[in-house]
């Protein structure tokens, strides 16, 4: 039984790391060798800072905050938004790969987090790259679709905040999306519980929060103004590029 808790207490050390991998180890190698080398340094400061938080679970993963690097380079984005920002790893990933004349849109519920990260955000010189906003994020989407020149103008969108909005968000994105453009939904395989049998025993937030997300990936899937895909990245990241 020890040996069995002490193999448990091993379990994915990382904060942040949400990873769906059945082998520890197979994760590790993947942060030691792919990701650690590579993370730019203000990036590791943030990831650090934010692992003395109580609510540090709430974090990009370091391997989702480098996906998402990548992506927006490739993607050349220069115009995004994201909602749910926490203390801004992943924030902080996207204003790095942006331009020096890109913007972000980043909307939390909660500023006191987002200040956290703020210092690191502007020692890495991209926090003239965010206007942040504090409150919900539906009432200032429902602002900006008022005016036409808001649709069709963002490159990218990331969404990693309340769950049980994520289908009334992608109402209003999918009009402030280029075609071309992606939006990004994070934990679109919720710790694993998409596929756990109804007795299951879950922890009462992933219980809560497990038919929203069942019913955001059919929503996704049945869109025909979007192709998906769906990446076991971080706890699930559903990709959606706007097609018309």
């Amino acid at each position: 039984m020890a040996a069995n808790g002490e193999e448990q207490k091993s379990r994915h050390q990382e904060v942040g790391h949400k990873s769906l991998l059945q082998s520890d180890a197979l994760y590790q190698y993947i942060l030691e060798t792919s990701v650690y080398p590579r993370e730019p340094e203000s990036m590791k400061e943030l990831r650090e800072l934010t692992a003395k938080h109580p609510w540090n679970i709430m974090t990009t993963s370091a391997d989702e905050g480098q996906f998402l690097n990548m992506l927006l380079k490739l993607i050349n984005a220069k115009n995004t938004m994201e909602i749910g920002v926490y203390t801004g790893y992943s924030l902080l990933a996207t204003a790095l790969a942006l331009p020096e004349d890109g913007k972000i849109l980043a909307m939390d519920i909660n500023k006191e987090n987002y200040e956290l990260g703020l210092p690191v955000i502007e020692k890495a010189g991209v926090a003239h790259k965010i206007d942040f906003r504090e409150g919900p994020a539906l009432p200032v989407l429902d602002h900006m679709i008022e005016d036409e020149k808001n649709h069709g103008s963002f490159d990218f969108i990331f969404v990693d905040a309340d769950k049980d909005n994520y289908i009334n968000y992608h109402k209003r994105l999918i009009d402030l999306v280029k075609v071309g453009g992606l939006i990004g939904y994070d934990n679109t395989l919720w710790n694993g519980s998409v596929v756990a049998p109804p007795d299951a025993p879950l922890r009462k937030y992933v219980r809560y929060y497990r038919d929203f997300v069942i019913e955001l990936n059919k929503a996704l899937a049945a869109d025909p103004r979007i192709e998906i895909c769906m990446l076991p990245v971080g706890d699930g990241i559903t990709l959606c590029r706007r097609i018309k």
